[in-house]
């Protein structure tokens, strides 16, 4: 059953350049007239955009307002390193963290070393950014089982034990398989878990960043969208046309299954995400 009012949001990424950041905040101000529920920046893998993060995600929060989620991870950092980063949002104003823990910088595969005296796991982040007491804290849920897990039990498993150390929503890794995100959240419900689960939503417009995005998020994709991509990759209207309807139909799908909200991954873009919320009608009194 639909909720009456979803919420929307966007993912953003903190650019490398000075003129990657005015495209950045060129997007910010077109996807305004959405008025997002909140947005959040991501942190590179291997800890590679710490300080870009923190001056991109307290930078939107000062010039927007939005509420921002900073994504915060476990990589090549210690535990006193974790905790000033804390403190430094907590005293900008920053009151959302997504807690994960992270790739290393040689990809996701690579073995996970962990740093002396840091964090091996996300909920070793989500107890101490809890203990703060001013975080709300989000984690990442995998709807096609996490990479490391070895069953979908036992990734749901460690979803629980993270809401019990202090999470209260987490963001799903790209959906294009909604009956797996529909698994995940009626396995929660059923083990009482009050997690909202926001489901990632990915209007795929280049399929070779699409593919490296694949890669490092372990993500999955059925056969047949895989196929539909691979046939118009070298055809970017026809790609964008594609890749906008496959996020408006998993939306619509999800949205029909109770999501709470959805959550963009827009690659510091606005136009193709605006199309598909204009298309789901879901903020028609703000879009004109």
């Amino acid at each position: 059953m639909r909720v009456d009012n979803p919420t929307v949001s966007f993912e953003f990424f903190p650019p490398k350049t000075a003129e990657g950041e005015v495209k950045l905040f060129e997007a910010i101000h077109t996807l305004d007239v959405v008025k997002p529920d909140f947005v959040s920046v991501t942190y590179g893998a291997g800890g590679s955009t710490r300080e870009r993060t923190i001056k991109v995600a307290c930078d939107i929060f000062a010039k927007t307002g939005y509420r921002t989620i900073a994504h915060l991870t476990c990589v090549g950092a210690t535990r006193a390193e974790v905790r000033a980063i804390l403190e430094q949002y907590e005293q900008a104003g920053i009151t959302d963290i997504l807690a994960l823990r992270g790739d290393p910088a040689e990809g996701p595969t690579a073995p996970w070393i962990t740093t002396p005296d840091g964090f091996t796991h996300a909920d070793e982040l989500v107890q101490m950014a809890h203990s703060f007491g001013s975080f709300e804290i989000g984690v990442a849920a995998f709807p096609n089982m996490h990479p490391s897990a070895t069953s979908f039990e036992q990734g749901v498993d460690v979803l629980m034990r993270k809401e019990e150390l202090g999470a209260t929503f987490a963001v799903t890794q790209f959906v294009f398989q909604t009956e797996a995100y529909v698994r995940l959240t009626t396995e929660l419900a059923r083990r009482g878990s009050t997690l909202t689960i926001y489901p990632g939503i990915m209007p795929v417009t280049s399929f070779r960043q699409f593919t490296r995005m694949l890669d490092f998020a372990n993500g999955e994709i059925p056969d047949a969208v895989m196929a539909e991509f691979q046939r118009h990759q070298h055809d970017p209207a026809s790609m964008r046309e594609i890749g906008i309807n496959i996020a408006t139909r998993v939306s619509e799908e999800v949205l029909d299954a109770g999501a709470e909200g959805l959550h963009f991954y827009t690659l510091n873009t606005a136009s193709s995400t605006l199309e598909v919320i204009k298309r789901l009608g879901v903020r028609a009194s703000t879009i004109l």
